[in-house]
């Protein structure tokens, strides 16, 4: 498959490991000319614009959203039936720009992150009775704490640490604060050229996930899932509903172009965002 861009990567400015300088580098090593950083509840810091273009490679300025969809209503003002499992999903933003309310909603979350990961260390620390060399700052996550325990004396690896600790259903797992579907949706579309809905095979119930779709404006198609996944569903949520085919590798170390978009289906998104700034 001819990929044209990788549309879900993460960096340092979240739960990343890849830097906005080397970017450019690593997207020629994967074959694609177009990026988007999505990071986790945040800006990132080093893009200005909705659409830039650095040492020659396209960068989408996005971010990725965790909403809950329990308390999700239709437009009756009942209950909206579907259940997604988790009861989460996320989003995925293009074209990101600044708006107020988004910023006050990823400011709140940025706090909520810290908390949570202060929380975080200290229950694995006091669980497996070690010292983790990490500190919670905004944008710290899962992974910066499973990394941190893959270091310490712990007998636990970097999967280790989220099967036995700090997973979902893990003794030292901490919740964190989201926004209603009904809320994220509406702070991405105001802020955002492209909402898309994230890997739809990763929730307990990707049917009921991928009818979120009549709300969005497009589906996450391609994802390296490492499972079988049955893509038919997606390609009939998007040709019933109208919607865009999205997809990236998810990356969050710093090999790009593991997954993404065909050049076909990423002309369709193109022709949505603002041009690129230089």
């Amino acid at each position: 498959m001819d990929i044209a861009a990788d549309l879900h990567v993460h960096t340092t400015a979240s739960d990343g490991r890849l830097t906005l300088d080397a970017l450019p580098t690593a997207a020629r090593a994967g074959g694609v000319e177009v990026v988007a950083v999505t990071d986790h509840d945040t800006f990132h810091p080093g893009l200005d614009a909705p659409v830039s273009v650095r040492d020659g490679v396209t960068v989408i300025h996005g971010l990725e959203l965790r909403v809950d969809v329990s308390a999700r209503t239709s437009e009756d003002g009942q209950t909206a039936s579907g259940d997604t499992g988790k009861r989460q999903v996320d989003l995925l933003g293009y074209g990101v720009r600044r708006t107020p309310a988004l910023t006050d909603e990823l400011d709140r979350l940025q706090r909520n992150r810290v908390e949570r990961g202060a929380e975080l260390i200290e229950r694995v620390e006091s669980y497996v009775d070690v010292d983790l060399d990490v500190e919670p700052r905004p944008g710290i996550g899962r992974p910066h704490v499973a990394r941190a325990i893959d270091a310490s004396d712990a007998e636990y690896d970097y999967q280790g640490a989220f099967d036995h600790l700090i997973g979902d259903d893990g003794p030292c797992f901490v919740p964190r604060e989201i926004p209603t579907f009904e809320t994220g949706v509406e702070l991405l579309s105001e802020a955002c050229s492209v909402v898309s809905l994230a890997h739809p095979f990763r929730y307990d119930d990707p049917e009921a996930a991928l009818s979120l779709a009549t709300e969005l404006d497009a589906v996450e198609r391609y994802y390296p899932y490492g499972f079988e996944v049955d893509e038919s569903l997606v390609d009939e949520v998007v040709e019933r509903e109208g919607v865009l085919a999205t997809g990236g590798s998810d990356a969050h170390g710093t090999e790009l172009g593991v997954c993404g978009v065909p050049r076909k289906a990423f002309a369709a998104i193109r022709t949505r965002l603002p041009e690129a700034v230089a």
